[in-house]
């Protein structure tokens, strides 16, 4: 019986045995594919790699999530560029004509009956 060569040898992983043992094989935290680790190898491509260290390196996100099948038309806020007016449900300004941007998922508030998007509340915008 011939002995193995040893892991950190070439030759052992190019074996078609090799590709086989299960001890070798590690799953991917990214993807969840399975491949042969060499070395200290935690993902099993650069692809993966790259998604890693961006959700590492990504802040925090708290947007609120709508469901499936809801507009979000109805629910979203839109400020104007130039007059900076808050709209709810409303894309085009009503005072200078100009096509606002959406700040986020929102309503009115309760006490003033203002437009007001959830990361105003949050302190996020």
């Amino acid at each position: 019986m011939s002995q193995r060569p040893a892991l950190d040898d070439p030759s052992y992983h190019n074996d078609r045995e090799a590709l086989d043992d299960p001890s070798l094989k590690k799953s991917c935290p990214i993807c969840g594919g399975q491949f042969v680790s060499i070395g200290r190898r935690i993902y099993c491509s650069a692809t993966c790699k790259h998604r890693a260290y961006r959700r590492r390196h990504q802040g925090l996100v708290s947007n609120a999530i709508v469901g499936i099948g809801k507009p979000r038309r109805n629910i979203s806020i839109y400020e104007c560029p130039s007059c900076g007016v808050h709209e709810l449900g409303i894309q085009r300004c009503s005072d200078c004509g100009v096509f606002m941007t959406r700040v986020g998922i929102g309503g009115l508030c309760p006490h003033c009956d203002e437009p007001l998007a959830v990361g105003e509340l949050m302190g996020e915008i």
